[in-house]
């Protein structure tokens, strides 16, 4: 008999390995790195609102895409550490689909975010003279918009698509709510699904990485006839986000391909480190990326700990003088 979606009230994930002592080590190990995540981002998301040389498109992009991080990362991380040390694996379906609509359009937002930045380096190598122009205040916050506004559209239209669905089962064999094998559970055509899929994938990802190819096919013919110095340029404003950029797909990649294609030969622990790796990785490795390798960043994120620590130094000194003054010490 087929149940419509309303009626499962929970899907549970068989992908858990549960390996007695050992989820307390996945524990500590998954709530370090969402600690380092959110003190990481929102380190340098201060670092960007603070220092007034920063406040340019590049960086209004990279402070998007920190914002970003967190958001994809908590919409995960909670989520799994409460399922590690659970002996039931099981989600509620509202949440189930909340965390679907999370990390689908974190996903979105991150690729046309890094569609927007190299647009920008495009203009910054390609077109120098006009970038000021270019990429106005109101055009880069128009970017914005777009990168958010634009996937959550979509997702939320995939999300509601889903749970209309009537469904035969309700077990995932992951850790964490997929879209697709919400649908693959369904007892009714999903053609109508399957096909939303494919262009919302085309929309997110294939036609934002035509766009981001097309871009630096023109900055690297650009470095080829240009001069040492604009070729130093371009690669050093360039090369954090090719590294994003190319870490990113290739978690996509794998995502989709699992989602498309069976992977049932592919060893389970690497499996569940693949799904998790684009998902996971990216909150800690882009602040790592950016706040190394930009040297604004770098400097910015100095001066601001200096300052910080010489304010400290001063309010330190200034309570031992008023203790020496009112003998207290």
């Amino acid at each position: 008999m087929m149940k419509n979606s309303s009626q499962v009230s929970y899907f549970t994930l068989a992908a858990y390995l549960d390996r007695g002592d050992v989820k307390f080590l996945y524990f500590v190990v998954l709530l370090t790195a969402y600690v380092l995540i959110i003190c990481s981002n929102l380190f340098l998301m201060v670092v960007i609102c603070m220092n007034r040389s920063l406040h340019e498109p590049m960086y209004m992009f990279l402070l998007s895409l920190f914002v970003n991080e967190l958001y994809g990362s908590t919409g995960l991380f909670p989520f799994l550490l409460v399922q590690i040390l659970s002996d039931l694996h099981t989600v509620a379906a509202p949440l189930c689909f909340l965390q679907v609509f999370i990390i689908y359009s974190y996903g979105g937002v991150e690729y046309l975010s890094l569609t927007a930045m190299s647009y920008d380096r495009y203009v910054a190598v390609c077109c120098p003279l006009r970038y000021k122009t270019l990429m106005t205040a109101d055009r880069t916050a128009t970017l914005i918009v777009l990168t958010w506004s634009y996937p959550l559209v979509l997702i939320t239209v995939m999300v509601c698509l889903s749970s209309s669905l009537q469904l035969c089962g309700n077990v995932i064999d992951k850790v964490y709510c997929d879209n697709y094998s919400v649908v693959k559970l369904s007892c009714s055509d999903a053609s109508v699904n399957n096909i939303y899929g494919l262009v919302t994938t085309f929309c997110t990802i294939v036609f934002p990485l035509i766009l981001i190819i097309f871009t630096y096919i023109k900055i690297f013919r650009v470095c080829l006839h240009g001069s040492k110095q604009t070729r130093q340029k371009a690669i050093s404003t360039c090369a954090p986000h090719l590294a994003v950029l190319l870490n990113f797909s290739f978690g996509a990649c794998f995502e989709t391909l699992q989602s498309r294609f069976d992977m049932s030969r592919v060893p389970t622990v690497l499996r569940i480190f693949l799904s998790l790796y684009s998902v996971a990785s990216l909150p800690l490795f882009n602040p790592l990326i950016y706040g190394l390798n930009v040297s604004k960043i770098r400097l910015g994120a100095l001066s601001l700990i200096s300052r910080r620590f010489s304010e400290g130094r001063q309010k330190i000194q200034a309570l031992q003088n008023l203790c020496r003054t009112h003998r207290k010490c």
